[in-house]
C-alpha cells in the first residue's frame, strides 16, 4: 500500500465538519528534529484547511521541564485540547494528570507514553515502532546471507521508540544465530553523532558488516563516515534506517542506503488533529489510531516521492 493511501484513509475517517473559533496547543519535543519538523508543518497544512481551528506551535527543544511548562501554559490559556509530541516517553504522567485536571483533551503523537493504558480524554496516533525494527533487520538479515557482525546504531535512549525499534531487530535476530551484535550505541537521532561514532567503530578496527539505524538521519550519518573512510556503503558495510522522509529516499536513490521503513509523519500529523477534534465535539473515536510501517528499497523508493 502506497502512503497516499494512507492519507485518504485519513480523510475518510476524519473528516470534521467546519468548526469556529478552536484552538489547539502543539507542543512539540524538539522542531532541530527534521522528521518532527516536517510533521509540525503537515499540521499546519492541515489546520489551515479548517476554517475557524488555530493550532499553537511551542517548540521544547527537548526539555522535559519546557515541555511540562508549555502544557500547562495551554490549560491556563483554555485551549481546547492538547497534542503533545513528548520528549520523554517515561515522564508524560504529569502533562496527562495536568490535561485531565483542566478537563482539556489531549493527543499524544508519534511518541506513545510508556504507561500501559491511556486513561479517558487521552488519545494518541503513531505506529507500531516494533514493528518497524522487525521490518528493518529482516530485510538487512537477508542481504547479509544470514551471518555477519551488526551495530545497532540508537536514537535519543529516552525515547520508547529506540527501545522498541530495537527491540523489533532483536526479535529478528532470534532466528539468525549467526548475526552478532557487536556494537550498540547511541547518536540521538542526529546525523553529526552518528557520522562520529560510525566513524569510531570504523577506527576501533572491528569488522562491521551492516548498521542497523533507529532513524534515517543517523543511517545517513552512518554511510557518510563509511565513504569518508573509503568504503562503500551497500557493498562493504550494509545500511539500513527508518522513517523514509525525503532525505532517506534520496540516500537510498544514491545507494548510501539499502533499506528504510516509511513512518507516516503526514498521516500523524493529520490524524492527532482531527482525533483532537473528535474529542472536542464529543463525538465517538477511536482513542488509539495505529498506521502501518511499510518497507522502502532501490525497487519501490519512487512510489513514496513527492507526498
Amino acid at each position: 500500500m502506497k502512503k497516499r493511501l494512507l492519507t485518504y484513509l485519513f480523510a475518510a475517517l476524519f473528516t470534521p465538519l467546519a468548526l469556529a473559533d478552536i484552538r489547539i496547543g502543539v507542543s512539540i519535543a524538539q522542531v532541530d528534529d527534521v522528521f518532527l519538523a516536517q510533521m509540525r508543518d503537515y499540521m499546519a497544512a492541515h489546520a489551515k484547511e479548517l476554517p475557524g481551528v488555530t493550532l499553537q506551535f511551542e517548540d521544547a527543544q527537548g526539555d522535559v521541564v519546557r515541555q511540562l511548562n508549555q502544557v500547562q501554559n495551554f490549560t491556563a490559556q483554555s485551549m481546547d485540547a492538547i497534542i503533545v509530541n513528548p520528549v520523554d516517553t517515561a515522564a508524560t504522567q504529569k502533562i496527562t494528570n495536568d490535561a485531565q485536571k483542566a478537563g482539556v483533551p489531549l493527543v499524544y503523537v508519534n511518541r506513545r507514553p510508556d504507561q500501559a493504558e491511556l486513561p479517558t480524554g487521552v488519545g494518541y496516533v503513531g505506529s507500531d515502532e516494533i514493528k518497524a525494527g522487525e521490518m528493518q533487520m529482516r530485510y538487512l538479515a537477508e542481504k547479509m546471507g544470514g551471518k555477519g557482525n551488526l551495530a545497532i546504531m540508537l536514537g535519543l535512549l529516552s525515547n520508547n521508540a529506540t527501545h522498541n525499534r530495537t527491540q523489533g531487530v532483536k526479535e529478528v535476530l532470534k532466528s539468525y544465530p549467526d548475526i552478532h551484535v557487536v556494537e550498540e550505541q547511541s547518536a540521538e537521532w542526529q546525523r553529526s553523532k552518528a557520522m562520529d561514532l560510525m566513524n569510531n567503530w570504523i577506527v576501533s578496527g572491528k569488522k562491521i558488516d551492516a548498521v542497523a539505524a533507529n532513524a534515517d538521519e543517523m543511517a545517513i550519518g552512518a554511510a557518510m563516515a563509511i565513504s569518508q573512510a573509503g568504503m562503500h556503503p551497500g557493498k562493504d558495510i550494509l545500511v539500513g534506517g527508518s522513517d523514509g522522509g525525503p532525505a532517506g529516499l534520496d540516500a537510498i536513490k544514491k545507494d548510501q542506503l539499502l533499506v528504510t521503513v516509511y513512518q507516516d509523519n503526514k498521516g500523524q500529523a493529520i490524524g492527532s488533529i482531527d482525533l483532537a477534534l473528535k474529542m472536542i465535539r464529543k463525538e465517538p473515536y477511536t482513542a488509539q489510531l495505529t498506521i502501518p510501517y511499510q518497507l522502502i528499497t532501490k525497487a519501490n523508493y519512487q512510489d513514496f516521492l513527492n507526498p
